[in-house]
Order: structure tokens, then C-alpha cells, then sequence
């Protein structure tokens, strides 16, 4: 089967690393990608925010399967838009998007649907949420309601943080996602990530993650799209995977079929796990990145059949097998991440660190520039973005996979890259 897969990131090519090793899989494309996905997939030049354009391109080159990796197409309507052309399509309708594109939207279905999750309120308007918070006091968490890449999310330990926060949301740091806030009471405990395939009547479990979301060592500085992962998350035991199944997951399937917009595609749960048990911060709609490429490590076996299953569905009685180590992916960004990064920057070394034990990079935002080296006329592999490469590496523990994964970044040389260096901390 021909298989087109949407995205550039770090996410995208561990997920095109993994369908490339599938017996199933004939072309194997990627719109737009990254020079890492260059060397597992077919780059497709497309503009994939055209969707005619892409289903014109899974037309003219017999595509049976689109994979959307972020969440910016699928909260655009891109699989609506393929499903009516009669493609198949991993992901969500813009309708079930809604579950990470308006944090308001989650929070109301989590009260329709008796969801354990923090107590909330959304506000359109600056005074209106400041007074909120100072009813409330701090700590409290201020989120912008729509797509903001992993930064519209304070968690403000004072209440001038907070409105601080509400002034950035309503003043157009997030754009359009800021438009609305929603604000809510702060959880304590430990956060995990848990993932499912969904298939709109089915939900398939599909492994645990823990990320790193702040940027610098010790949990400090502004939160990020994610700077490291690992899996498998030993706070998630079978019984809270259990617990979290039938009090979040299933009940959120229940209550996206009800209101007709029933939901395919991986559904991400963001979690705390409270000492009253385990409560939802947030769903994502599409695999996590930097949690993807860890688990991608760990899935044993043939990711493609899960993906198609998901899409037409068929998840009933299917099953995700994984291997017993564990895994862990350490970030590299670019110096200014998550600022303004610096790009440009040459990358030497990543075949270096490929060559270690359990050692795989993954490319996220890279560039090949052209001129020639010292050692011939190769383009130059550059920094593209601010998340830059994807350190992973397995081990048979989360401490082994520490070491390879850090071992991996010391063979990398990106003289214009940082990376925090206690990944993994809590398991380790």
C-alpha cells in the first residue's frame, strides 16, 4: 500500500522510520518533511495547508492511507476534507479535533461526561478572568484556549503571574489561540502521558510517556513544546491504566460518539495523577512530540496495520505489542528555543551517534544549505527551528537509556544547540 504522511518534525520521521520497516508499505511519502525523513520516505513538494491539493497528490500516486502528524491540519478539517474524497486518513474529523483545539470545548465535555479533571472557567475578556484569579488565589493555571504549540500554558505561582499571563493570552502572544482563556485550579502530583488508538467506537491503549515540558534543568524556565521523554511511565501501573481507561478514555468516546462527532486517530491524555487519583490536564489529538519517538523504540512489531485499522475502523481485537526495554529522547534546540531560535547553525556528528548502541536520531527541525565543505560540495545540514534533533535511545532500563541517549548527544556536534541534562530524572 502507498502511504502519504503529513509533517516536518521529529515526530514525523520517527513515525516514517517506523512504517518504512513494514512489509505492507510500498511508496511511502511525506509532505513536506525534514532531510532526516528524506532518507526512510519520498519528499513530496506540496503545500499540504491546500487540502485539494493533497487529495489531487493521493490521487495521482495511488495513496491507500493518510498519516497527519500535527494538529494544525487535522483541527483545519484536512481528514473531513480526505474522507470525502474516499482516502483514508489517520486522524480526527475537525469536529473531534475540537478536543485540542478549544480547551473549553474538553473541559465542558469532561462536565457533561463526569471526566475527573481540575475545576475551570473561560473567559473572552481581561478584567473578567482576572478577577477570577484573584478570587481564586495561587497557584492557578492560565491556558489559551486554542492551538498555541505547546506554550499557551502558565502555571502561575502568584496571582500577578497569572494575570500577567491573561494580558499575553488577550494581547496576542498566541494569536487567534489567545482569543479565549480558561483558567484553572492547580493539581498537584505527577504528570504522565497515556495514549490510545481510536478507531470512534474503539480504544486501543497504545503505551505511557512522561515529558519534560519546561526548558531548563530541574523543571525551571518557560514550558516548551517538550524537551525529552521517556518511556514506558512507571507512575502509570496497570491499575491506574485500568482506572484512567474507564473514568477518562472510554467515557470521552462515549461522549464524542453522542455528540456526533465520534473520534479516530491516537487520542492523547495529558495526566496528573492526584492523590485522589488520576484527573485529565489536557487531550491532544495527535501523537506527542517528543513522546512519539520513544515510543516508536519501544513498539515491537508492524505499526502500519494499527494505523489503517484505526482509520477504517477495525481496532476490535487488535493489540500493540512492546518490547521490555524502556526508552528516552533527549531534545536538542536551538540556542533561544523557545524564544527566537537561532537558525543556521551546522550539524555535524549525527552518523556518529547513530552508531551507538540503541542509539537513533531523529531529525526535527533541519535544513540541508547548500556550498560546499572543507571535504567536498555535500549540502550542509543545518539548524531549521527551535526543536531541532531527537536524541533516542533504549536500554534495559530508563537509567541505561539515559546514558545512551546522552552518549548519542556528545557525539553530536551543534555548536548552536542546548539540551537540558537530567532527562529522565524522576524514573532515574
Amino acid at each position: 500500500m502507498n502511504i502519504l504522511l503529513i509533517g516536518s518534525g521529529g515526530r514525523e520521521h520517527a513515525l516514517a522510520w517506523k512504517m518504512a520497516q513494514s512489509p505492507l508499505v510500498g511508496a511511502l511519502w511525506c509532505a513536506p518533511g525534514n532531510p532526516g525523513i528524506a532518507r526512510v520516505a519520498r519528499l513530496a513538494t506540496l503545500d499540504v495547508n491546500v487540502h485539494d491539493a493533497v487529495v489531487a497528490f493521493c490521487r495521482t500516486n495511488s495513496i491507500d492511507l493518510v498519516v497527519v502528524g500535527p494538529e494544525a491540519p487535522l483541527v483545519a478539517g484536512m481528514a473531513d476534507t480526505l474522507r470525502a474524497a474516499g482516502i483514508a486518513v489517520f486522524g480526527p474529523s475537525a469536529a473531534a479535533a475540537r478536543l485540542e483545539g478549544s480547551k473549553g470545548f474538553t473541559k465542558e465535555l469532561c462536565a457533561r461526561m463526569g471526566i475527573p479533571t481540575a475545576g475551570f472557567a473561560r473567559f473572552n475578556n481581561a478584567p473578567k478572568a482576572k478577577a477570577h484569579v484573584r478570587e481564586k488565589g495561587a497557584p492557578i493555571v492560565v491556558k489559551a484556549d486554542g492551538l498555541a504549540a505547546g506554550k499557551g500554558v502558565t502555571v502561575a505561582m502568584t496571582i500577578a503571574e497569572a494575570c500577567a499571563a491573561i494580558d499575553d493570552c488577550f494581547e496576542g502572544a498566541f494569536g487567534d489561540a489567545g482569543a479565549e482563556v480558561v483558567i484553572e485550579d492547580f493539581l498537584q502530583g505527577e504528570e504522565a502521558s497515556f495514549f490510545c488508538l481510536c478507531d470512534g467506537q474503539t480504544a486501543l491503549p497504545f503505551g505511557t510517556a512522561q515529558d519534560h515540558k519546561r526548558v531548563g534543568d530541574g523543571d525551571t524556565g518557560p514550558n516548551t513544546g517538550g524537551m525529552g521523554a521517556y518511556s514506558p511511565a512507571p507512575a502509570l501501573t496497570g491499575a491506574l491504566v485500568e482506572d484512567v481507561m474507564a473514568t477518562i478514555i472510554r467515557p470521552t468516546l462515549e461522549g464524542m460518539a453522542a455528540a456526533g462527532c465520534p473520534f479516530s486517530g491516537v487520542l492523547y491524555a495529558g495526566l496528573m495523577l492526584t492523590a485522589d487519583g488520576p484527573q485529565l490536564i489536557e487531550y491532544n489529538v495527535r501523537f506527542g512530540d517528543p513522546e512519539c519517538q520513544v515510543l516508536m523504540r519501544r513498539l515491537k512489531g508492524d505499526l502500519v496495520p494499527l494505523l489503517l485499522a484505526s482509520a477504517t475502523g477495525g481496532l476490535s481485537g487488535m493489540h500493540a505489542e512492546w518490547t521490555d526495554e524502556a526508552a528516552l529522547t533527549v531534545v536538542l534546540a536551538a540556542k533561544g528555543y523557545p524564544g527566537t531560535p537561532a537558525k543556521g547553525g551546522e550539524i555535524r556528528g549525527i552518523e556518529h551517534a547513530n552508531a551507538l548502541p540503541g542509539v537513533t536520531v531523529f531529525q526535527a527541525g533541519t535544513a540541508l544549505a547548500g556550498g560546499a565543505t572543507e571535504s567536498g560540495g555535500a549540502p550542509r545540514l543545518v539548524a531549521n527551528g527551535g526543536r531541532v534533533l531527537n536524541v533516542t535511545a533504549t536500554g534495559a532500563t530508563i537509567a541505561e537509556a539515559q546514558a545512551r541517549a546522552y552518549a548519542g548527544v556528545d557525539a553530536i556536534d551543534f555548536a548552536d544547540g542546548f539540551c537540558r541534562r537530567d532527562i529522565g530524572w524522576r524514573a532515574v
